[in-house]
């Protein structure tokens, strides 16, 4: 892409790309001229967006709990575009219920994708990105990696380990120019609020709540995003980048229209 674009010659990786905060960023990467490897279980939605984005983009079926799938996932992208230079570990599920109510099967299941998959992400570019001597690790957390919402046992759970081995992982591969750190996301308008529609909740009414006074659109995320796997966030490794409108900033909600 002619220009200058703030990821010229960068290779990203991104999982759970085939819509919402993933597809965002993929969009904006290519963008700013970016080589884009998508990774979903949601295979027409990721070919659909692989096909918008043309030649920068190239679609993958991945399932972030499979190790095989992942190195699939890293030869795609450094035997197509030459590099591997960002990855977004962005795949992700939630379920709302109460503690009591959450079966082990169910923990385990948000755990294995939102913790294990993130694990198995960084383990598996690793190898390329100290090789190259360069990278950043950008993790989607959440504020449920900061906080404890009732009802979010397995998912805070699985985002505050995403927020520690985001720290260690920094700390291994600093020596290695490769920068790790994770984005910590509020009420965003993506698919994944249906989970809170399901039960009635009125997720408008939520953004309202906000003390920006909105729920955050993906792009929000994906501007975040773009400034940790550019050079201009050369400095900045194991720490927590939050994007939430004021959420975690006080423990009273703005009230509707004040």
């Amino acid at each position: 892409m002619a220009g200058l674009g703030r990821l010229d010659g960068k290779t990203a990786l991104i999982s759970g790309a085939a819509r919402g905060m993933g597809a965002a960023e993929a969009r904006l990467f290519v963008s700013e001229g970016a080589s884009v490897v998508i990774g979903d279980v949601l295979d027409a939605e990721g070919e659909t967006l692989a096909k918008e984005l043309g030649d920068q983009c190239a679609y993958v079926h991945h399932d972030v709990t499979s190790e095989n799938e992942w190195a699939v996932a890293v030869s795609e992208a450094t035997g197509r575009y030459g590099s591997l230079d960002v990855l977004i570990n962005n795949a992700g599920i939630v379920q709302i219920a109460p503690m009591m109510l959450t079966s082990a099967d169910d923990y385990m299941r948000i755990v294995n994708v939102n913790q294990f998959g993130v694990f198995l992400g960084m383990k598996a570019v690793a190898p390329a990105m100290t090789a190259a001597g360069r990278g950043s690790i950008i993790n989607i957390s959440s504020v449920a990696g900061l906080i404890g919402p009732a009802g979010h046992m397995a998912y805070c759970a699985s985002k505050w380990a995403v927020r520690g081995m985001t720290k260690v992982a920094s700390s291994e591969l600093a020596p290695f120019g490769v920068r790790v750190n994770s984005i910590h996301p509020g009420l965003i308008d993506t698919p994944m609020l249906d989970e809170y529609s399901k039960l009635g909740v009125d997720v408008q009414e939520m953004g309202q709540g906000v003390p920006i006074g909105r729920l955050a659109l993906a792009d929000d995320v994906a501007r975040l995003a773009l400034y940790l796997a550019s050079d201009e966030s050369a400095y900045s490794t194991g720490s927590e980048f939050v994007v939430d409108g004021g959420m975690t900033a006080s423990l009273a909600p703005r009230r509707p229209n004040s």
